[in-house]
């Protein structure tokens, strides 16, 4: 158990300090640290009670890891790394959360951290050159830097269906559950959406509830996770290989520890055959992140290698009702072009005499009754307790959500209402000193194995900020010019790919409204990491760097 008496009191926050960090999770943590490290008065926020970011809020029925346990994690400091031990391939939240605690407390950051604490508003002082950042709380802090490490997905779309408010059971979103867990046992539940999350929940509660009603809009391709718990051998086989792994994983396509390394038009059909099926029984991500690169852009090699995984979930269900709803088809979207699921047997739960598929397709739900869910032909399904797992406003969500105002009184949320544009997925243009982590435009925002890239955003933004003082300036803002170019660079990049021609959350068509765009750069982790390390070692050619008038927090 969790030691919740860490929490029990809220640290004020400062009034005047150098650096306000919003979050706690795995950016924000290393982000805090760092900036303490530069001599900086940093100190750190979050909405919650304790640290975790999304590992504190995602405490669903089956949450885990679909990356490798001693990938996902800190590479900035050996002892930290090889002084903790996973207990299997890819752990659960309770243990993702005991060791985001151990880094806390490692580093001593609590001191540091107010908790139950929200950031309401951040305005820009042009004359000053500082942030007044205002919370729930009351507080009134100024800062001259303003870091959010909000995550990419954090902002979750809770009011999606018309009659929420008048289902007479319990209604929650994954990404808000209780921490106290809900009691399902014996219970009526339906779970709606089947993305990732959706998946584990509906693996996990299958067996206990009385009954489990799913609703499927769009079906998913599946990988079979293989979970091996790890001993004192397991262990000492990752921590000896620290030095190569600090060393590869930076410089991969997506931030793991696997890359790329078969071209599809040098082999035959026997010889792809033979790899896709080496590779799907690794029980990984593997098959999506380092099978064959060319299924991201070219449609005949997207279909067959999604057709290979369909061939898989097919045999497994057997059902041809099953089969309709649970497989994509031929023509909806190919493999690796919305985000992929590990699963444990997952397809199999459908196969229960308590758990019942109903597709959502073509009978969209059409709002939340008192008894349950109605669909647009008027059937009800009645259920004690639902479960959405619907997603998010990723990306750009959990920022936009403040509101925060830049030069000449532009408001993020308002332009990104208009575009979604950033410099490098880490600045704005008419936002000085106001840095992001798990933003759009970066490979954070869908497409890493997010330690690996928050590692690398959050140090590329204490090293600028470093530069910027030893320069003799205070304040630092992309240029019109530099953010063009980037988003032009950016879009070339995504265009190439069939990810940009897939609706899914990776372009935000899943939120009404949302201006289209592929929220992540897709030019690879390791192409990334050097475009950014060139522009800083060449003094920030896409940036303006200025004096303030004062040089005092205050």
């Amino acid at each position: 158990m969790l030691d919740e008496t860490k929490t029990r009191k809220r640290n004020p926050l400062p009034t005047e300090i150098d650096a306000l960090v919003i979050g706690t999770g795995v950016a924000g943590l290393y982000q805090l640290h760092q900036l303490r490290e530069l001599g900086l008065n940093a100190h750190a926020c979050d909405t919650a009670t304790d640290v975790g970011g999304t590992w504190y809020w995602n405490r669903y029925p089956g949450a885990k890891f679909d990356s490798e346990s001693y990938i996902y994690q800190y590479l900035f400091d050996e002892r930290l790394y090889k002084d903790w031990t996973w207990s299997e391939r890819f752990p659960g939240q309770r243990e993702i959360e005991r060791w985001l605690h151990y880094v806390t407390d490692r580093l001593d950051l609590r001191r540091d951290i107010s908790f139950s604490t929200t950031i309401t508003s951040a305005r820009f002082d042009e004359v000053r050159g500082l942030w007044t950042v205002e919370t729930d709380q009351g507080d009134v802090v100024t800062t001259r830097y303003l870091i959010g490490c909000t995550g990419m997905l954090s902002a979750p779309l809770t009011e999606r269906f018309p009659g929420q408010a008048s289902f007479k059971g319990k209604i929650v979103h994954t990404g808000r559950y209780p921490k106290e867990g809900l009691a399902l046992e014996g219970k009526r539940v339906a779970v709606i959406g089947t993305g990732a999350t959706g998946i584990q929940v509906i693996q996990t509660i299958a067996p206990e509830v009385a009954q489990l009603t799913v609703f499927v809009r769009t079906p998913q391709y599946v990988l079979p996770m293989k979970n091996p718990k790890y001993g004192p051998k397991e262990a000492a086989w990752y921590k000896d290989r620290f030095d190569e792994l600090k060393t590869t994983i930076p410089h991969t396509f997506t931030g793991f520890e696997y890359d790329f390394e078969n071209t599809w038009a040098d082999l035959t059909p026997e010889r792809r055959r033979e790899i896709l099926e080496e590779i799907y029984a690794d029980g990984s991500l593997k098959l999506w992140l380092a099978s064959f690169v060319e299924m991201f852009f070219d449609e005949e090699v997207s279909e067959e290698i999604s057709e290979f995984v369909r061939e898989k979930m097919r045999a497994r269900l057997k059902d041809p009702r099953l089969i309709d709803i649970l497989v994509p088809k031929k023509g909806d979207y190919g493999f690796g072009t919305h985000r992929v699921p590990l699963e444990t047997q997952y397809l199999e739960a459908y196969l229960r005499d308590n758990v019942e598929a109903v597709s959502v397709r073509d009978n969209p739900i059409a709002e939340i009754v008192p008894e349950g869910v109605k669909l647009e032909d008027g059937t009800v399904y009645e259920v004690d307790t639902i479960i959405m797992a619907v997603g998010f406003d990723a990306g750009s969500g959990a920022l936009a959500r403040i509101d925060i105002t830049g030069r000449g009184g532009m408001k993020l949320a308002e332009e990104w209402r208009k575009d979604i544009r950033t410099m490098l997925g880490m600045m704005k243009h008419g936002f000085p000193n106001l840095f992001m982590t798990g933003a759009p435009l970066a490979p954070s925002a869908a497409l890493c194995n997010m330690t690996t890239c928050l590692q690398q955003q959050t140090e590329w933004i204490t090293n600028c900020i470093r530069d910027i003082r030893a320069s003799g300036n205070d304040v630092i803002e992309p240029t019109k010019e530099g953010e063009d170019a980037w988003v032009q660079h950016h879009d070339e990049t995504a265009e190439a790919t069939l990810i940009a021609k897939t609706d899914s959350w990776y372009t935000g068509s899943n939120v009404p409204g949302k201006p289209r765009r592929v929220l992540s750069y897709t030019g690879g982790v390791g192409v990334y990491r050097d475009k950014c390390e060139a522009i800083a070692k060449e003094g920030y050619p896409s940036f303006k760097m200025s004096k303030a008038k004062t040089t005092k927090v205050a």
